[in-house]
């Protein structure tokens, strides 16, 4: 099923499949009145891997008072949330989730793991708290331009091999799960700018089949 019908409905007024991600986990931190605000940013792409690093977190921190985090997914930056985890509303996920769009990153979980000190720190305390945190963490990181694609699976006969193969060559494309027989399939990562042209060109081969099996 061609996918590049969606690409089109974003908000750039042009197809963009690159976006700022950041390389490898970072850590920082940020004291205030005896509370100490941990910081631990990773590179993420599903929510079922946020879900996994929140609550490894929890254990590890288990005698933190709180563990708020906020996180960005997809190129179109759409995926989102902020979590307080019991701090006041609005007051650690929403500066931790503006941290990450101040540096227009994708693709990253911030968590802020906090020890109380004792001492209130009011709203406006909170908010700089958690913000300072998360900058600290994200100024540590490598940030870097990841590209956005589909996964495909071509189905095809023998003699279509070097048609397909053709394709795969010419728009430079990486090939995996190749199997190669009488009936032969492949699985191959387009970057989104270059889907409708691949699509088409499988099309012309005339013999090949193709099926979406993922974005990443």
């Amino acid at each position: 099923m061609p996918l590049q019908n969606n690409i089109k409905n974003t908000n750039f007024g042009k197809m963009i499949d690159t976006f700022n991600s950041i390389a490898g986990p970072s850590q920082g931190l940020f004291k205030d009145n005896g509370s100490r605000f941990i910081a631990l940013a990773y590179p993420v792409s599903t929510e079922e891997e946020i879900k996994s690093i929140v609550t490894s977190l929890k254990k590890e921190y288990h005698d933190a008072r709180h563990h708020c985090y906020a996180y960005r997914l997809g190129y179109r930056r759409d995926v989102f949330r902020a979590n307080d985890d019991g701090e006041p509303s609005s007051s650690a996920g929403r500066p931790i989730l503006g941290q990450i769009d101040s540096l227009g990153l994708s693709d990253v979980l911030v968590v802020v793991v906090r020890y109380f000190g004792g001492i209130k720190l009011g709203i406006p305390g909170l908010i700089r708290a958690y913000k300072c945190a998360t900058a600290d963490a994200l100024s540590k990181a490598e940030i870097i331009q990841k590209t956005a694609s589909i996964r495909y699976r071509l189905s095809f006969g023998y003699m279509d091999m070097n048609n397909v193969m053709k394709v795969m060559k010419d728009l430079g494309l990486p090939v995996s799960g190749q199997d190669f027989g009488m009936s032969c399939t492949l699985e191959t990562d387009v970057r989104l700018t270059l889907a409708g042209k691949f699509e088409e060109m499988i099309e012309n081969t005339g013999g090949c089949s193709l099926e979406t099996i993922g974005n990443s």
